[in-house]
This record gives structure tokens, sequence and C-alpha cells, in this order.
């Protein structure tokens, strides 16, 4: 696929909204919930060992390490070209452990520190993926640069997002913030591809030329309708497309990887299972295609899907990085979380709370680079108290205790990181909205299908559906909830896990 293909791509993918209006009304016979009868295959238009539905992250790893394990692969692409929401990325990939960006920077980490870390924060981990994440995750970073993938040997120090340059390194979740601090040692392990601006175009360039150069076959514009199953066993057999406005079938001899992204462009599914996401400020990150398509052909074919009512949220409240030492409150005047926490942390928290205002004094204030409104300015506290119409003495209550004990370098209340500690005591003071539903929120979906740590999809009784696999945001992986969520897992999950789903597909026995 040439850079002009996959800059077209982009430019569509970054649509924000829903594919709603323009989805394709199918027949009944091609609801992707319904899976279609192999004895209703008349004839095969094509076939393959392996089927891959969706060539974004999880797609290309998948369909290159089941190829370079010897397997015939042909990868289905609804959109014009690959990449997915993988190559909209910044291209964060959390790997820790030991790698050789972390080693040439003086980090120290260790396999047990980030699987402790990582078991922390997950919302109902699955430990055997979360061990086997932690175990390869040194290993994953290697194959990455084997396959020519750049990463600088440098960190960027400030607390922020994204890093405006290419550096590297980057303290992407919430590893040095309470409770988490005291749980595992913390260690930066956000690792950017190396790029001045998003990596993630990058990354999948390389990894989709290794993948042709592999012999992956790769059929854009084609969009796959349904799963074939066989009758007597619920076999997966194969696949459903459109194709030139033709109804085709594919065989898929040894299996179906189902790679389609998450569900967070279906306001109908969003609707059934994360309807708070569905406020007017907050919008959807991903690509149009995230419609879910894979994740009910997956239960089409009697997989259970889990976690469908978590989600990513955030609002990006700093840089600049002298934010931090303000303080979060809300509609009470109450501090509600330590703010040196991950963003996707505090937005979680922000968004239990009606209202969120950041509180900040001249000494620490910056316009946050996200264009966040500045609400009010005032020469006290009491004044702005006033002006947010916070109930009388409540802010004026939390900055008193808050500057009492930062005055000796404490906070006992929420334990933020002593190098986030400063009284707020440099009039005028401001405060920046926060809140939910009114301030700029982004959001993606975290549930999908349930599986194996090896890729297989399973039933609600936990058996394998024969032949059916998934990775990427068609699985529920390593993230599993917005208020432990660290920026790179996403990419991490999908590229790891296509790995492992793409080799494991690979070795399946045929069904003819």
């Amino acid at each position: 696929m040439s850079d002009y293909d996959l800059q077209e791509r982009l430019a569509g993918a970054r649509a924000v909204g829903t594919t709603d209006e323009s989805r394709d009304h199918l027949p009944k016979e091609s609801l992707a919930t319904e899976p279609r009868p192999l004895s209703r295959v008349i004839t095969w238009h094509d076939e393959a060992d392996v089927v891959i539905v969706g060539y974004g992250g999880a797609g290309v790893c998948a369909a290159l390490e089941a190829a370079l394990a010897g397997a015939d692969v042909l990868a289905l692409e609804r959109a014009g070209g690959g990449g997915g929401t993988t190559a909209m990325s910044t291209a964060h990939i959390y790997m820790g452990g030991g790698t050789r960006v972390q080693k040439a920077v003086g980090l120290e980490d260790t396999t047990e520190d980030m699987f402790r870390f990582i078991m922390a924060s997950a919302d109902d981990p699955d430990e055997e993926k979360v061990r086997l994440f932690c175990d390869g995750s040194v290993g994953h970073f290697d194959w990455l640069v084997e396959q020519g993938v750049p990463f600088k040997d440098s960190i960027y120090p400030d607390r922020t997002p994204e890093q405006p340059n290419d550096d590297c390194l980057i303290w992407s979740g919430n590893e040095k913030a309470h409770p988490f601090r005291e749980l595992a040692r913390p260690s930066a392990r956000g690792h950017k591809v190396q790029n001045q601006a998003e990596g993630g175009p990058i990354l999948f360039r390389i990894l989709s030329e290794n993948a042709e150069r592999a012999g992956v076959r790769v059929q854009c514009d084609t969009r796959v309708l349904n799963l074939i199953v066989r009758g007597e066993d619920g076999r997966i057999c194969g696949v459903v497309v459109r194709q030139d406005q033709e109804e085709r079938f594919i065989r898929a001899r040894r299996g179906v990887i189902l790679c389609a992204g998450g569900f967070v462009m279906n306001r109908e599914m969003l609707r059934n299972h994360v309807p708070s996401v569905l406020e007017e400020n907050v919008s959807p990150v991903g690509n149009m295609y995230d419609d879910g398509a894979g994740i009910r052909m997956g239960l089409s074919a009697r997989g259970t899907a889990i976690h469908m009512d978590e989600y990513f949220v955030t609002v990006v409240w700093y840089p600049p990085s002298s934010l931090t030492k303000g303080i979060l409150v809300n509609e009470y005047g109450q501090r509600f979380i330590n703010e040196d926490s991950y963003h996707g942390r505090c937005a979680e928290h922000a968004k239990r709370q009606g209202r969120a205002y950041l509180i900040a004094d001249n000494e620490i204030f910056g316009y946050p680079e996200s264009g966040l409104e500045l609400l009010a300015t005032e020469n006290s506290i009491e004044d702005l108290e006033s002006a947010l119409k916070l109930p009388p003495q409540t802010l004026q209550n939390s900055v008193a205790v808050y500057n009492e004990n930062a005055m000796r370098g404490e906070d006992p209340v929420f334990r933020k990181h002593a190098d986030w500690i400063k009284p707020l005591n440099a009039p005028p003071y401001a405060a920046i909205e926060c809140s939910y539903g009114i301030a700029p929120y982004l959001t993606f979906t975290l549930g999908g299908l349930k599986t194996r740590a090896s890729g297989e999809v399973v039933t609600e009784d936990g058996q394998d559906v024969p032949g059916l696999f998934a990775a990427g945001r068609n699985a529920c992986g390593i993230p599993r909830s917005s208020w432990g969520y660290c920026s790179g897992t996403s990419v991490a999950d999908a590229t790891f896990f296509g790995r492992i789903t793409g080799r494991k597909a690979a070795a399946n026995e045929s069904w003819e």
C-alpha cells in the first residue's frame, strides 16, 4: 500500500462521529449476528489457511506471524487500505521488564514489577494473559526492532500525554501515583515509535511491508458480512464477504481471526452497553469502521463477550505539567483524586462527581494545551468559591487543609507525590472546567469477545468455538477499565496478542 493510500485512509478515518447513517442497509440474511450455514455455500470464490477480518495493528501482526509459520494467509479489510485505529495513533506501545531503551536511560524494571502493576491496574484482570504479556514484553520489543520498527534510546522527562519530539519513553500511566507506587516499583513503560509526531503510520507501514514480503494477501474494500458455520459441530469454515457489490464465499481451512476493532462508532451498541459515553461533548476515538461487527460475528458463533460496559475516557488537562500541582475539586469544593494520577484515571473520577474544576494559583497556572475553558480568575479563594457558586466555606476549607499539609510537603488525604505538592498561596487563583459532559472528553470501548491467552474465542460454557480466534479490540484483553488505563496498552495488547493468535491459528488443524 502506498503512502498516498495510507494518508487517504487516515483522512477518512479521522472523522469523529458514528457510522449509523452511512451503515449499509443489509438484508436480514447478511446481519453480522446471524452466521451462514455451510450447507448454503454452493461454491468457494477464494480460500486460505487463515483468514483475517480487519487489517489494523492486531490483524497485521496476526497475518505476519501466521505467514512466517507457513500458513497461506488472506487479510480482508473493509476500508480502502489497512491500518485501522493503530495507524491513527501516536504508537505508544506499553512494554517493560528491562527493554533496551529502559536500560539505556538508566531505568530498572522487572517482569514481576510490571506484572504486579498491571494486575493492580486492571478491572477483573485475566491473570494468564497478564502473565504471558509481561513475561513476553522484552521479547516483543526485540521482535518489533527486528521488524525494523525504530525506537530512540531516550526518555521524555515532563508529564505529558504525548511527547512533542521523537523521544521514546514516557511515564504513560499511574506507575508513580498512589496506590500503585506502593504495590510495584515504578518504571516508565510507554515506548513511542520514533517520529516527531504520530508513529502509528510508520508502525503499520513497516509491519505491512514485512507481511507482504512474507506472502500475506490483502484484499481491501472488502466487507465481511457473516461467518460460515458447519452445523454439526459449530466449526467456523470461512466468511461471507461483499466485494465489488457481490456476495462471495471465502474458505478458511484452519481458522478465522477477528481483528475488526471496537464499537465506539456504533451508537446503538453504545446505548446498549455504555450509554454514559453518549454525552454531547464526549468524542469517540477510533476509525469510522469501529462499529462492533467483529464482536457481533463472534457472538453469532456462540462466543461470549465480556466487560462490554467498560471504556476509556479522558479529559486532557495537562500539559503544562505544572497544573499537576493544582487540585481537582467537585461541586462541593472537595478534592476527589490525587492529581498526579494519569489523565484517564482523573477523568474517570471526575466523571462520577457531577462537576469538576481544576484550581491553580498564579505560580503554577498555564493554559491547558488541550484548550480547556478557563472559568474564573479571582484574587482570593473566597471570591473564586463564590464565582463557581460552590457552597460557602467548602473550597476555602479544602485549600486551607491542602496548604497546611503542603507546607510540610505532605498530602495525607490523597497521597499525591511530593514532586507535585505546592501550597496554593500565590494569587490570583484560577478555575479550569473539567466537568464531564461540559469539558471536551474522549472515549473508546474496551469490552470484547472472551478469548484464551492463545486467542481462541470461547463460549459462555468455557468451550472453544472451533476455528474462531480474535485479537485487538475484538477481544477483551489487558486494558479493562478507564480508572486503571495506561497509554500504550491498547497498541501493545493488539500487536502482542495478534502475534500469538496468528501463530495459534496457523497451527490449527484444517477442517477439510
